[in-house]
């Protein structure tokens, strides 16, 4: 793939400048076509969510391809809002999807456009609908129409109101608008096919009656067009060349075709369908989520553990990384489902070079010099990042009690155990040769103290060339250390189990997250919201933009150090 800018701001986001790469994909090559042709001239394109929701990271595929085959013909890219459905709209999934296009760098300029805007428009196209004898007013009942409708192997009936007059449909139409009929008493079809192997084609419903407050119009409107109708139709009006969509409005296409042709646009889009993004083992289901928020499970929409743009935002992920993994994932007409360590191995390698790798203790243990004297502390010098010379160094405050990992002794060590245990000598990262004299428990048996000595000239940086030693430990200075909380995630899905039960529940993951209190050196107590660190040996970690304790950050575990995931071979 080719290298795209990727342009870095004073808070930590990243902005992605493209979606190019060197293969083309087939809907670039239909798009080269289609220029090439004289079909149209320009490339103009659209991510147009419903605010019903947040947006997860299938709709960041979405966004990153619109949003990249614009850049790459020199066109445009719209953000629309098709707001049609007052049931399920809100203003704040509005303003939470806005956030997230344009965190992930998708650039629209100043053509952010609601489909409620275009009302009026659609209203005037029904009527014309009307007049040329294409559209119809019914009155069936939401069942009737389904057995009328026919099945994927026996064609529909005509409805009985199928021949109206253009006069009565018009006359009826315009009572639906007046607010004359109550919800589903009348409805607005286009006259298409009742014998259609395609049902979408059986004179599907593009208006009906809804006594609903709009988030965007108030109470202009008592009828509401139906998605099917409106988006072509919205499309045409932004002067959309190419309406990139996923597969499951493939079969919505010939409908697509004909509302447009219908309409008279004079240059109308073309549909182009590709594969979603599929992720094993995650809940991106909107009312699944809308469940989990409503039952306490999650936090929020923006809940770490989820999938949800800003989810991932939250725990700790960049556009970059996300970029990333949707190159890998590619573009296509085939289905795949992809392994979520995939994601988890483009958010190390963009993290890798990047962070600061400081010291935590997530399960302590004390750590006790006997031969360092008391009272006394003195400093060493870290490297931010041995990959990265450019991030510097910082000062470490070095005294006679430390905290260490819990994992790093055993009193009773299993075979290749290269820590501490008694009589074995490691290295304290960035300090001095340490060897296990003796240790300490409670009235359990637990330990609770270790105790070590200290060779005074095996100083880090200091040039020793004596002894090797074969384990290496990170510690804190209990002295000037802080407390801080952790927050350690794993799926939220029991992945044993799968995604769904019988019923249609959600096997949940009771231990998808653990809060511990975790000794940091005094630094990371300054960490801002979104800043990433790497906790040496422990994984990366952000600082939560939402939570803080008494002023101090909440750490959010993104990803740990190691995985299995390998890259495919090429």
């Amino acid at each position: 793939m080719s290298t795209d800018e990727i342009k870095r701001s004073g808070d930590g986001t990243e902005k992605i400048d493209s979606l190019n790469g060197e293969n083309k994909n087939f809907i670039e090559l239909e798009i080269d076509k289609d220029l090439a042709e004289g079909r149209y001239d320009h490339v103009q394109t659209r991510f147009p969510p419903e605010p019903n929701g947040y947006l997860h990271i299938g709709h960041a595929k979405s966004i990153l391809l619109n949003y990249g085959l614009a850049k790459e013909y020199g066109g445009k890219f719209n953000l629309r809002f098709d707001d049609t459905n007052p049931t399920k709209e809100k203003s704040e999934f509005v303003e939470s999807i806005k956030e997230d296009v344009k965190w992930l760098g998708a650039d629209y300029e100043d053509r952010l456009f609601f489909a409620s805007n275009y009302f009026d428009q659609m209203y005037e196209i029904a009527l014309k609908l009307i007049r040329k004898g294409k559209a119809y007013v019914s009155d069936l009942t939401a069942e009737e129409m389904r057995e009328y409708r026919g099945t994927l192997t026996e064609p529909g009936k005509n409805d009985p109101m199928r021949d109206r007059s253009v006069e009565e449909n018009l006359q009826l139409f315009q009572e639906m608008k007046d607010g004359k009929y109550a919800d589903g008493e009348k409805t607005l079809r286009a006259k298409i096919d009742m014998t259609s192997s395609n049902i979408n084609m059986r004179d599907p419903i593009i208006y009906r009656v809804a006594h609903l407050t709009h988030q965007n119009t108030g109470d202009k409107w008592c009828i509401y067009p139906m998605y099917d109708f409106a988006h072509p139709i919205e499309d045409a009006i932004e002067g959309i060349t190419h309406s990139i969509c996923t597969l499951e409005f493939e079969d919505h296409r010939p409908l697509y075709d004909w509302v447009v042709r219908e309409a008279e646009f004079p240059q109308p889009p073309r549909q182009i369908e590709f594969a979603k993004l599929y992720l094993k083992n995650v809940v991106t289901g909107k009312r699944y989520i809308k469940r989990l928020v409503e039952d306490g499970i999650v936090d929020g929409w923006d809940d770490p553990r989820l999938v949800s743009i800003s989810g991932l935002r939250r725990r700790g992920y960049t556009p970059s990384s996300i970029k990333k993994f949707v190159e890998m994932a590619g573009v296509s007409k085939s289905q795949a489902v992809n392994d979520y360590a995939a994601l988890e191995y483009c958010i190390r390698e963009d993290l890798k070079p990047s962070c600061s790798r400081m010291l935590a203790v997530l399960n302590p243990l004390k750590l006790v010099i006997d031969n360092y004297p008391e009272g006394q502390s003195e400093e060493l010098e870290a490297p931010n990042n041995l990959e990265n010379e450019a991030l510097g160094s910082r000062k470490l405050t070095f005294s006679r009690e430390l905290w260490i990992e819990r994992e790093d002794f055993m009193a009773e060590p299993v075979p290749k155990y290269k820590r501490l245990y008694p009589g074995n000598e490691v290295r304290l990262m960035y300090a001095y040769f340490v060897k296990c004299v003796s240790y300490e428990t409670d009235d359990a048996g637990n330990v609770t103290v270790v105790h070590c000595t200290y060779d005074p000239q095996t100083k880090s940086g200091s040039g020793f060339e004596g002894r090797k030693v074969k384990g290496t430990i990170h510690w804190v200075n209990a002295q000037d250390a802080v407390q801080l909380p952790v927050r350690l995630y794993e799926n939220i899905i029991d992945e044993e189990k799968g995604v769904y039960n019988e019923d249609g529940s959600l096997n949940l993951n009771p231990n998808s997250l653990t809060t511990v209190q975790a000794w940091c050196e005094p630094a990371l107590k300054e960490a801002k919201a979104y800043d990433r660190f790497q906790f040496v040996r422990n994984g990366f970690f952000c600082a939560d933009s939402k939570d803080s304790k008494d002023g101090a950050p909440v750490f959010n575990r993104i990803v740990s150090l190691k995985s299995s995931f390998k890259l495919p071979k090429k």
